[in-house]
């Protein structure tokens, strides 16, 4: 059996996770809460990183019962991300010099991708990744997941609903609580729509929505607005992109996945075009974790013969995801047993 192990440290979060063959046996992570209205300092994420990464570390081999000469590999999310705390996974190549270990590069947002389609056994879906850095509709072309039918050409869809949620004053993490801010909304009041081809556009409606709050509309009505037309834009592109594809899968993959508004779109769109709908578990929609970089870089990446010298190993804080061979699609292990 063959056990990789993955670092996450792009935003946020510091998570470490172990896969094999089976999937993902390991999952553990530990998120920096920056304090109420205030959002993520890199730098100060980098600091939790340092502190929280070799505890984390020692107890994912302690739950497997197995010592770090154990492990075949590591992978590590290499990007996007932020600079300071994607500079935090040194344990990665650490452990891969140390040991003598095959690093093994990871694109944080394939990963979310590929963690999201093995929990669902999805093989070729139309996949709307959302996050708080990504808002794509992709399907996979060629040797990558170039066949992109839609992105924010600004804010990535959670970075958004975050921002606005920090700015009038609600709690951590902010998009559940936007929702349930929204739930309590009794009016639908007109905002900016920006579709421009296949692609949306959030600033212009963010903009807005602080603009009435700060007027005195009440924000139950406001947040029922704003998360009604940021979930309808996604909806439409969705829509656009099955049917352009004809694809009868249809994955929702990425944080923003945690939704309930938002799957219950998804269901009405999937239902429309006669297509399953998948949802990634919460374990592994609960923002960026250890367990997906596990998955991709081990069962999937690593096996294609996909690694990196420690040495050359430098961080991409921008870097499509387009741009990512995947060379073992259509081939994934889970299908094959």
């Amino acid at each position: 059996m063959t056990l990789v192990l993955g670092i996450e440290s792009t935003a946020h979060t510091f998570g470490v996770g172990i896969a094999s063959e089976d999937g993902v046996l390991i999952n553990i992570n530990d998120t920096y809460t920056p304090p109420q209205g205030v959002g993520i300092h890199p730098r100060v994420a980098a600091d939790h990183h340092v502190a929280v990464g070799p505890k984390l570390l020692s107890e994912a081999l302690r739950r497997l019962g197995i010592g770090i000469r154990d492990v075949d590999a590591v992978a590590f999310s290499m990007g996007p991300g932020l600079g300071p705390a994607l500079g935090r996974c040194y344990p990665a190549r650490a452990i891969a010099i140390k040991f003598a270990k095959p690093l093994v590069p990871v694109h944080h947002g394939v990963a979310h991708v590929e963690v999201a389609r093995w929990s669902v056994r999805f093989r070729d879906p139309l996949v709307l990744l959302v996050s708080g850095g990504h808002t794509m509709v992709i399907a996979h072309s060629g040797r990558t997941y170039g066949g992109v039918f839609g992105e924010t050409i600004d804010m990535a869809v959670g970075n958004a609903l975050d921002y606005f949620a920090r700015s009038v004053g609600l709690p951590n993490p902010g998009v559940p609580h936007l929702e349930e801010c929204a739930e309590r909304g009794s009016k639908y009041i007109p905002l900016p729509y920006t579709v421009k081809g296949q692609d949306v556009s959030f600033s212009g409606l963010v903009e807005e929505t602080l603009r009435l709050v700060k007027k005195g509309v009440a924000l139950p009505d406001v947040c029922l607005s704003l998360v009604e037309t940021a979930y309808s834009m996604l909806g439409e592109v969705v829509e656009r992109g099955l049917a352009l594809t004809g694809k009868k899968e249809l994955l929702l993959a990425g944080g923003v996945a945690r939704s309930k508004r938002l799957r219950s779109i998804m269901e009405w769109i999937a239902n429309e075009f006669n297509a399953k709908l998948g949802i990634v578990p919460p374990e592994y929609a609960g923002g960026d974790n250890g367990g997906m970089i596990a998955l991709t870089g081990g069962l999937l990446a690593y096996k294609s013969g996909i690694t990196i010298d420690p040495t050359e190993a430098v961080t991409k804080q921008r870097w499509r995801l387009d741009e990512v061979e995947t060379p073992w699609f259509g081939n994934e292990p889970w299908f094959n047993k």
